[in-house]
C-alpha cells in the first residue's frame, strides 16, 4: 500500500485542545516523515501551529456555523489542495461534510454524532465518558490510522512536547528577574486566573489564598498572567495578594512570547485553560483546579508533562458542578508545597 503524501488534521476548536494534539502529529510525522502534514485551526492558534515541528502548512478557519453555504465554502478550500488523508481529531458536521464534498478519499474520524455519516474511516471513542485523556484520544485515532495502512505504530514521544533553546530560557529568566528585582534565591510561581471564557475556575480570593498560604513554605515570587483581555482579572487578585511578593505580567505581545516566559517558572498555576495546556506541553510543573463536571475531569483533560510534575485538584463530587469553594485551597497549599517544594 502506498504511504500517504499529503494529510489533513483537524483540530479546529480551542487552544487548549489544540496543545492536546501535538503528541498524535509526534506521531503521525514520525511514522509518516516523507508526508506533508496540513494542520486546520482557527486563527488564534496559529501562532502555535507555526512553531509545531510536525505541521508542514495551516489552513486557517475560523467559522462557527452549520450553514451549507459554509462547508461549502471551505470544500472548496481543501479541494485543491488535493488531500490522500483527513484525521478529523476533532469532529463537527460542518467540517465532516466539507471533506466529503471535497472528495478526500481517507477520511477518519471519531464515530460519533451525525458528523461520521460524512467520514468513511471511524473509530468508536466515547469521549463523553472521560475514560483517557484527550490526548489519548488523539493518539488513538493516529494509531488506527496507522494501523488501516498495514502499519505498525511507532513508540510515542515523551515530554516536553514544546522546547526553547535552554540558554535562551535561563538568559530570559534571569532578564526578568533583574527587570523586577526580584532575588535569585525565589522561585517564580505562575497563577494564571482567567479563564478564556471556558473554564470553570477558582475565585480570586481562593487563588489569593493559595498564594499566600503557599508563601509561608518557601521564599516565591508570584507572577500573575494575564492573556490580552484578563488585565483587570490579574489587577483585582493583585489587590488580594497582600504580603506577597508578586507582579502582573500582561501577555500582549503573542502567544510564543507567551509561552518562553511560561518556559522560566518553577511551578504554573491554573484551571484548565489553554496557557495550562501550553506550560503541560513544556514539560515544567504544573498545579491545576478542575471543576466537577463528567466532560472536564482531570483525567480527560491530563497536561502532557510527566507524571511527577502535576498535581490537580477538583470538587469531591459532581453534586453543584460548577461550585469550586468546595476545594479547600489551604490544604491544597500543603499538598503543594510537600510535593513541590
Amino acid at each position: 500500500m502506498s504511504k500517504p503524501k499529503k494529510i489533513l488534521v483537524i483540530r479546529n476548536d480551542k487552544l487548549g485542545d489544540f496543545m492536546l494534539a501535538w503528541p498524535a502529529l509526534s506521531l503521525l510525522k514520525k511514522q509518516y516523515p516523507e508526508s506533508t502534514i496540513t494542520i486546520l485551526i482557527p486563527s488564534y492558534t496559529k501562532p502555535m501551529a507555526e512553531i509545531c515541528p510536525w505541521i508542514d502548512s495551516i489552513i486557517i478557519d475560523d467559522v462557527h456555523s452549520t450553514a451549507l453555504k459554509d462547508a461549502l465554502h471551505l470544500s472548496k478550500k481543501i479541494k485543491t489542495l488535493n488531500f490522500d488523508v483527513s484525521i478529523s481529531l476533532f469532529s463537527e458536521l460542518r467540517t465532516a461534510l466539507a471533506l466529503w464534498l471535497a472528495r478526500v478519499p481517507e477520511r477518519l474520524g471519531p464515530a460519533t454524532k451525525i458528523a461520521q455519516l460524512f467520514l468513511n474511516l471511524r473509530l468508536k471513542q466515547k469521549r463523553s465518558l472521560s475514560l483517557k485523556p484527550e490526548y489519548e484520544y488523539n493518539t488513538d485515532l493516529v494509531r488506527h490510522f496507522i494501523s488501516l495502512q498495514g502499519d505498525r505504530p511507532l513508540d510515542s514521544q515523551e515530554p516536553p512536547y514544546l522546547k526553547f533553546n535552554q540558554q535562551e530560557i535561563i538568559d530570559l529568566r534571569q532578564a526578568y528577574m533583574d527587570e523586577h528585582n526580584i532575588d535569585n534565591g525565589y522561585k517564580l510561581v505562575f497563577i494564571h486566573a482567567g479563564s478564556g471564557g471556558s473554564a470553570i475556575n477558582l475565585s480570586l480570593q481562593q487563588f489569593a489564598d493559595l498564594a499566600i498560604h503557599l508563601n509561608k513554605s518557601t521564599r516565591l515570587h508570584f507572577i500573575l498572567t494575564a492573556g490580552p483581555d484578563e488585565l483587570d482579572i490579574a489587577s483585582r487578585l493583585s489587590e488580594l495578594m497582600h504580603g506577597t511578593s508578586h507582579n502582573i505580567y500582561h501577555s500582549t505581545e503573542g502567544l510564543i512570547n507567551f509561552s518562553r516566559l511560561i518556559s522560566i517558572c518553577d511551578l504554573f498555576i491554573s484551571g484548565s485553560t489553554g496557557p495550562l495546556h501550553i506550560a503541560g506541553a513544556l514539560n515544567v510543573c504544573t498545579v491545576a483546579f478542575y471543576p466537577a463536571r463528567r466532560s472536564a475531569t482531570p483525567l480527560r483533560w491530563q497536561t502532557l508533562n510527566s507524571e511527577e510534575k502535576r498535581i490537580y485538584f477538583t470538587p469531591d463530587s459532581y453534586q453543584g458542578e460548577g461550585d469550586m469553594s468546595r476545594i479547600d485551597v489551604i490544604e491544597c497549599a500543603r499538598k503543594i508545597s510537600k510535593k513541590y517544594f
